[in-house]
């Protein structure tokens, strides 16, 4: 079945703030064919460990551009991945097409597809929701673990935060997406929030940024169980759980950005609790949700920790 998609023009991409980086595409990604994968891929290909990054909501791989150059810089290779529905990928145009499993099955193909070895996951967001789900199918490509406000939800009551973003969202179909980033990134330009909105020409490119908070395996406040879109993820969540906690072999660092109202210090302790070996965290006193903004030296103590 073909999936209807649109395709943000490149001249939208042109002249981005702190965005050197070339394009490359998958157009025919297994399960997927008639969709494109955007992803860049700097340093060199045969380095010993590949940073794999992977972003969350509303944002894309414009997310780790203070990071990549750390990683390379330091002779490691940098994969960003844009998931479908934002950044240069492909966006299907209706919504109930964004489910918890085709999102995450995109990542498992494309991990296969450029088949990506001693793999140091940089996941934040969605981008851990899901990216912490995918080295228990495939536990010899991953040996290292960079994690950023983010969670592995277990069906549990949503806090107020979390609701009320969900709220939010839902009542911005056409969610301004260049705001939403300045205020929760005070420290952003102007062109730099732009950037962020830049694979959003209108309201029909949106379908993921609507869906992605209807999928957070969290219940309604006083609900007595999740929605059927939140209950999609919850075995392959519970299960991730399990793998962390008790099968994961590799290196840890986590980086907590302080001032984050959805998925900040309690939702991250609650998290490390199920990652084993895990350090005591790096704490960014102003850093906010979207924590790679400050991250330059969250990299370089990721580099520092992993002896690398």
């Amino acid at each position: 079945m073909t999936i209807k998609a649109v395709r943000t023009p490149d001249e939208r991409f042109q002249n981005l703030p702190g965005w050197p980086y070339a394009p490359h595409y998958i157009e025919d990604l297994k399960g997927y064919e008639g969709l494109r994968m955007h992803y860049v891929d700097e340093g060199p290909r045969d380095a010993k460990v590949t940073f794999l990054c992977i972003h969350g909501e509303p944002s894309w791989a414009y997310l780790f551009r203070k990071m990549i150059p750390v990683f390379t810089g330091a002779g490691h290779r940098a994969v960003a991945v844009d998931m479908f529905g934002f950044g240069r990928s492909d966006k299907p145009v209706h919504d109930d097409v964004y489910t918890y499993q085709f999102h995450r099955n995109a990542l498992l193909a494309f991990v296969e597809r450029m088949d990506l070895k001693n793999v140091c996951l940089v996941v934040q967001d969605w981008g851990g929701v899901l990216g912490l789900t995918l080295p228990m199918e495939a536990p010899a490509r991953y040996t290292r673990l960079l994690v950023m406000n983010t969670g592995l939800p277990g069906g549990e009551e949503a806090p107020d935060g979390f609701g009320m973003w969900r709220a939010f969202n839902r009542a911005n179909p056409d969610l301004d997406i260049a705001a939403l980033m300045k205020r929760g990134t005070p420290i952003l330009s102007d062109a730099e929030a732009a950037a962020y909105a830049a694979p959003f020409p209108d309201k029909s490119y949106k379908g993921g940024v609507r869906r992605f908070p209807e999928l957070v395996m969290l219940r309604e406040k006083g609900a007595a169980e999740l929605t059927p879109l939140s209950k999609q993820g919850l075995e392959t969540s519970i299960r991730a759980r399990k793998f962390w906690s008790q099968d994961w072999k590799g290196e840890s660092f986590m980086a907590i950005g302080m001032v984050d109202p959805v998925l900040g210090p309690p939702a991250m302790h609650f998290l490390k609790q199920f990652i084993k070996g895990c350090p005591e965290p790096m704490e960014v006193a102003e850093a906010g949700h979207f924590v790679q903004e400050w991250g330059e030296p969250i990299a370089k103590a990721a580099l520092e920790k992993f002896g690398l």
